[in-house]
């Protein structure tokens, strides 16, 4: 017996506060669609369709580190979500009206994409990327 992942379905981003995260998730295109209190968590879609949960169930932690980009020691574990867009130079448009800082980037990796890694209000790693034609 076979089988093929077909497609990625959503990622969840554990946050320390619940409508601080919601606006910022906002401020990049996803609208809250389904509260799950029980869970301590919502679903959020964006206008293509692609989802993420926020998990509000977070501590907020001082100078917060991501295992991406600031342990120097090297744990296994999920280090940041990457998502496709259209257009990067339009993303970092908005990026700046929103007050929002690039951490890294742009990049061009493998003459194959441009990427930049903005982080949210809890210091989660997420990573953009136009693919080159």
């Amino acid at each position: 017996m076979t089988f093929n992942i077909t497609a990625y379905e959503h990622v969840g981003i554990r946050v320390s506060q619940r409508e601080r995260a919601i606006r910022f998730y906002e401020a990049l295109g996803w609208v809250e669609k389904i509260d799950l209190p029980e869970h301590q968590a919502n679903e959020m879609v964006n206008a293509s369709g692609v989802y993420i949960n926020l998990i509000f169930n977070g501590i907020s932690q001082q100078d917060a580190k991501n295992i991406l980009q600031d342990d120097s020691i090297k744990y296994p574990g999920m280090t940041h979500a990457a998502f496709i867009v259209d257009d990067l130079d339009a993303l970092m448009n908005k990026l700046k009206q929103e007050n929002i800082s690039i951490t890294d980037g742009p990049h061009i990796y493998s003459n194959r994409r441009k990427l930049i890694f903005i982080r949210d209000p809890d210091g989660n790693v997420l990573e953009f990327n136009e693919i080159l034609k």
